[in-house]
């Protein structure tokens, strides 16, 4: 069949009043007019039929060849490179899409409608935005020329409704007496960073171990673009950053959102990837009595991580190294590491604890890490947590050690269905 989309598109634009906003069902009527004229007396079958409408509709509307991709909840990943190149990621595989945008100009209006709609500005003086979806799935744009080969789209999408710890359990990514056990962790305010390579599940797993935080609590969640998705807490604040534009408006940092929280009176600050010098300010909240905060940053390792958190901080802050490694080994209790498996599972890899310094080193005690067992993976107990007094002070030592014993959770994964 002959595609008309673009005949049908051109023949609607045309016919558009452009002097009001037209509603969705009036543009679909005139679409379906316009291609029934223009395929009369063709052997059409009703699919290819509904699927011209659906293309022509959504390249006035919606994000062009994009939007079946966006609209499939299996695809994870959508990889724009150049108008006729996508490809996009389902149950971890990469295929190419048999679709593209009609021409460079098409791509260019579906990036400006995207990042018009959060506030964000991307030209040739400011080629590369991160923004996101309204949805919530997190977007990357990088203009050409800086992106040789035509401009890029890359949309991280996020399921609809958050993964629960339960979901993960299921899915093999970390055992049930550690899920118990990290949840013991969050309510006794340990402060967690999650670290991890390019989707390996770092958010995913951030927005999971949310559902342990008390609902009671003032939450403050700090981020570039927003894509956290919180669970249970009532009294929550969602931070996100603004770009400087060419009218004059300042530009709003993830440092200077961390800085206005501390005077928000939270009770936990959640920061949802530190990448810069907002680890040295994120470091600081932790360091002055905001116990049980979260926060992800791309590592290869838990050690490795380390070293990514001293080099962050040295972007804004000239601080004598073993100056820094105190802030990190006092701010940060526990490290969850997260990697991707060669069957494409993303799995807990390793879980250590902070324990001080010793002769200028961040000490580091793995307390479980991710062995072969036959063809499959196993997560091994291989410490036990040494500081324990945030578990003293909040009444959970002995539920800890009973768990820790090999002891029952008494249903302490069992929340509401509405957390």
């Amino acid at each position: 069949m002959v595609d008309y989309s673009e005949q049908v598109r051109q023949e609607v634009l045309e016919k558009m009043d452009l002097s009001r906003d037209m509603e969705d069902s009036e543009i679909e009527e005139l679409i379906s007019e316009t291609a029934a004229r223009m395929l009369h007396g063709q052997k059409v079958s009703i699919h290819d039929r509904v699927s011209l409408e659906r293309k022509v509709f959504n390249s006035l509307r919606k994000l062009d060849a994009l939007q079946e991709l966006v609209d499939d909840p299996e695809v994870s990943e959508i990889m724009v490179n150049g108008p006729s190149h996508i490809f996009y990621e389902k149950a971890g595989r990469v295929y190419a899409w048999n679709q593209g945008f009609a021409s460079e100009d098409k791509m260019q209006d579906v990036i400006q409608q995207i990042v018009g709609r959060h506030n964000r500005v991307v030209n040739l003086s400011n080629p590369i935005v991160d923004t996101r979806l309204a949805d919530g799935s997190r977007v990357n744009i990088v203009l050409s020329p800086i992106s040789i080969d035509g401009s890029t789209i890359t949309i991280r999408k996020f399921p609809e409704h958050p993964l629960t710890m339960d979901a993960l359990i299921a899915k093999g990514a970390l055992t049930e007496e550690t899920a118990q056990l990290l949840q013991i962790l969050v309510q006794a305010r340990y402060s967690i960073l999650i670290s991890g390579g390019t989707s390996s599940g770092k958010t995913t797993f951030l927005n999971a171990l949310s559902q342990y935080i008390p609902q009671d609590e003032r939450v403050i969640t700090i981020e570039d673009s927003a894509e956290l998705q919180i669970q249970g807490v009532k009294n929550l604040v969602r931070l996100e950053t603004r770009n400087a534009n060419m009218e004059g408006v300042a530009a709003i940092t993830m440092r200077d959102l961390i800085k206005s929280a501390l005077r928000m009176r939270p009770d936990r600050i959640v920061v949802g990837e530190c990448r810069g010098a907002e680890a040295f300010d994120m470091l600081q909240a932790l360091n002055t009595g905001h116990d049980g905060g979260l926060s992800t940053a791309h590592g290869n390792s838990c050690r490795d991580i380390l070293g990514r958190l001293e080099m962050m901080v040295l972007m804004g802050m000239e601080l004598p190294l073993n100056a820094i490694r105190q802030q990190i080994a006092s701010g940060i209790d526990i490290i969850v590491h997260l990697g991707r498996l060669p069957d494409k599972s993303r799995r807990v890899v390793e879980i250590a604890e902070l324990d001080g310094m010793e002769e200028g080193e961040i000490r580091l005690r793995t307390l479980w890490k991710l062995v072969p067992d036959g063809a499959d993976w196993t997560l091994e107990k291989t410490g036990r947590l040494l500081h324990r007094e945030k578990l003293q002070q909040t009444g959970l030592l002995e539920k800890f050690e009973g768990l820790e014993e090999g002891g029952e959770g008494d249903g302490l994964l069992d929340l509401p269905a509405d957390a």
